[in-house]
């Protein structure tokens, strides 16, 4: 089973994104629906509002009065906030009873309009951002019945389509016609999510192309963010760092995201594997050590565990690395020197850029990888002269997470 939420501002059309996936045979959550249902008359929602906001939120038979709510939340973030914090939780725990009723296979979709936060986001396993331009959405939302002031006030009040981005893995437009809209989540079930469920259920990784380069791309450090924040949530809340080509900025890469689980022993990193799996990264057999440095040569040292990504949409690989074992400081130290110094990041790249050309098609990445791992070792003898000149120390916390 996977959890997809499905997000996106008032107007811009998620409603059409979940009804094509029902229509497909996802099991559909409507979040409004389960947010009228847990303030209800007599529920412990409803008496928590009141007791909030005041008795003036309640009719006169004692149910919610939504139009004297909306008047105050819309008008003041601090309220919302509060609103949301009495909402929120009950929410999610009514769509935890649903997923959990629902077939091992299933693919779960939660049409969840006020996904603000990466928390929430790191809660599902894919995340569908649906936009739309804000005066296509006032147009939509008059014709439903909403004054224009009200429509404009509504849309303020929510995250902006840039800000909703990073917590989103996929975004889709919404300018045009239904038909648009509803085949691009035709695509997006045929050839992303049925696989990724596919591979959740088997423990199973993602199918990968030959390594192909490509040039440096700003979506990699949201991505990262939001992936770190799924493992670190599987993982019990441990520390995810940002590695590899892709956490330097400047830097052309594979479409391959490198990321940093810490564990305080190879034991744990074997209890949490199960957890990781269910969250969408299963682990790799076979692969469960990297390639020692002179400078700290001792095998035991280099001992991991890896994990990669089961959704076809987006590379992974995890490096599950014992805190302040050699591996692990050498991939902290590796990225930091590169952002430092603009001449190996020039040298890196024209190596990767030689790499890439030699071992075009090869459907075989660990070759790839082999192959600069020469360049790699003399790297980082010269990273560790930098990290005695400079005092360097790996940071006290990692891109998501607290210092593990």
């Amino acid at each position: 089973m996977i959890t997809v939420a499905v997000t996106g501002g008032i107007g811009s059309g998620k409603s059409t994104v979940s009804t094509v996936l029902r229509e497909h045979g996802a099991v559909v959550v409507d979040s409004d629906q389960l947010a009228r249902e847990v303030v209800a008359p007599g529920s412990p929602g409803l008496a928590a509002i009141a007791q909030a906001f005041g008795p003036a939120m309640l009719t006169a038979d004692g149910a919610l009065d939504r139009a004297a709510l909306a008047a105050v939340v819309f008008a003041d973030p601090a309220a919302r906030r509060q609103l949301e914090q009495i909402t929120h939780p009950r929410v999610r725990g009514r769509f935890e009873q649903i997923r959990a009723a629902a077939p091992a296979e299933a693919i779960v979709v939660n049409d969840i309009p006020l996904l603000t936060t990466l928390a929430q986001a790191a809660s599902f396993h894919l995340v569908i951002g649906v936009r739309a331009e804000a005066e296509i959405r006032v147009e939509r939302l008059i014709g439903r019945g909403l004054t224009e002031a009200d429509a404009r006030a509504r849309i303020a009040a929510q995250l902006s389509d840039e800000q909703r981005a990073p917590l989103c893995d996929v975004m889709l437009a919404n300018h045009g016609p239904r038909t648009e809209l509803a085949g691009a989540v035709d695509g997006l079930w045929t050839q992303r999510l049925i696989p990724f469920e596919s591979n959740v259920r088997a423990g199973r990784r993602a199918e990968r192309g030959a390594p192909r380069l490509v040039a440096p791309r700003a979506s990699w450090a949201d991505d990262a963010r939001r992936l770190a924040a799924r493992i670190s949530a599987a993982a019990g809340g441990a520390r995810v760092d940002h590695i590899g080509s892709t956490a330097i900025p400047g830097l052309p890469a594979k479409d391959v995201l490198d990321l940093q689980l810490t564990v305080d022993s190879l034991d744990q990193a074997d209890a949490l594997a199960p957890a990781l799996a269910a969250a969408g990264f299963p682990a790799v057999p076979g692969i469960r050590a990297d390639t020692p440095h002179p400078e700290s040569a001792d095998p035991a040292g280099w001992v991991k565990r890896y994990h990669a990504n089961a959704d076809p949409g987006q590379s992974l690989n995890l490096h599950v690395r014992v805190r302040d074992w050699p591996n692990w400081r050498c991939a902290l130290l590796l990225r930091d020197w590169l952002i430092a110094d603009p001449a190996a990041i020039a040298e890196y790249r024209a190596l990767k850029q030689g790499l890439a050309r030699r071992f075009a098609g090869d459907p075989d990445a660990d070759r790839y990888a082999q192959a600069k791992e020469p360049w790699l070792a003399d790297a980082y003898g010269r990273a560790q002269q930098w990290a005695t000149s400079t005092g360097w120390r790996p940071a006290e916390t990692g891109t998501v997470g607290p210092s593990a």
